[in-house]
């Protein structure tokens, strides 16, 4: 390869032959390299790439703000959240968890507190990625001698689902958001506080976020409910019109239609969780 630039000791830029340009880390990689000199693979102790020109953009950027140590911690940390999953993880975890995880270790130092208000919707929407977060920060609060709070593992495991499946961290941000929301309609209109530590509200969490994916990717089948949505509107009217509130909900925000089948397994949920 050819060393392209040379971003600081432990971090180049070079031209791969198959890749194009990638990112190579390790320690005193960059130490005395010139551009266009030649390096092989072997020097590194990790190499990435960063196709989208916006986020190559925004990694060298972060380079002018963030150490080396602690870039050094964060490739570290990307090997370990790969070796658990035994995955390669979209490589824009590179820089979106490394300028997250950077600002949030500044703040808790200076003293300042981190809310996460959507904590216990995201550990039920996604408890493998929630277990693994849970692990980077017991391993970074060892490392930098720092007690994070537990709403950063919230915040983590959204970046780490991100990396996973290649979805954009806002629109699962989005998702979360509006599942949030949905659930302050469903306590005020049932009025009732619901125990997020309750079975039944696991199993709505989880059907919201199956119900939007089913949405986005037109995953709906043809489902005779029409005699059931009957007699649940007949016997639980008010979590049957809740049920449609919900819905309509969901396709405005998604500007999809959803079948009516899912106001039966919505009304369900409800009548389940207003026995509380």
């Amino acid at each position: 390869m050819q060393v392209k630039k040379v971003l600081n000791n432990n971090v180049l830029i070079a031209t791969h032959p198959e890749f194009g340009e990638v990112i190579l880390t390790g320690k005193g990689i960059g130490f005395g390299k010139k551009t266009d000199e030649t390096i092989t693979v072997d020097r590194a102790e990790k190499f990435f790439v960063l196709r989208d020109q916006k986020e190559q953009q925004q990694y060298k950027q972060l380079l002018d703000y963030v150490d080396e140590s602690f870039i050094g911690l964060m490739n570290e940390c990307m090997e370990r959240i790969e070796a658990r999953f035994q995955v390669k993880l979209n490589e824009h975890i590179h820089v979106g968890l490394t300028d997250h995880l950077y600002f949030a270790v500044k703040r808790i130092r200076q003293g300042l507190d981190i809310k996460n208000p959507f904590l216990k919707e995201t550990e039920l929407a996604y408890p493998k990625e929630y277990i693994a977060a849970m692990e980077i920060v017991e391993w970074l609060n060892d490392k930098l001698n720092l007690s994070i709070p537990e709403g950063e593992i919230g915040f983590i495991t959204l970046h780490i689902h991100s990396a996973l499946t290649n979805r954009k961290l806002s629109e699962i941000n989005r998702h979360t958001q509006l599942i949030s929301e949905m659930v302050q309609l469903i306590e005020n209109s049932l009025k009732i506080t619901i125990d997020r530590t309750d079975v039944n509200y696991l199993r709505l969490i989880r059907h919201f976020h199956a119900s939007i994916e089913r949405i986005q990717l037109n995953q709906y089948r043809p489902d005779q409910q029409e005699m059931l949505a009957k007699v649940l509107q007949e016997e639980y009217p008010v979590c049957y019109n809740l049920a449609w509130k919900l819905i309509k909900i969901m396709q405005q925000k998604f500007q999809k239609s959803v079948p009516d089948a899912e106001a039966v397994y919505l009304t369900l949920h409800l009548q389940r969780l207003s026995k509380q």
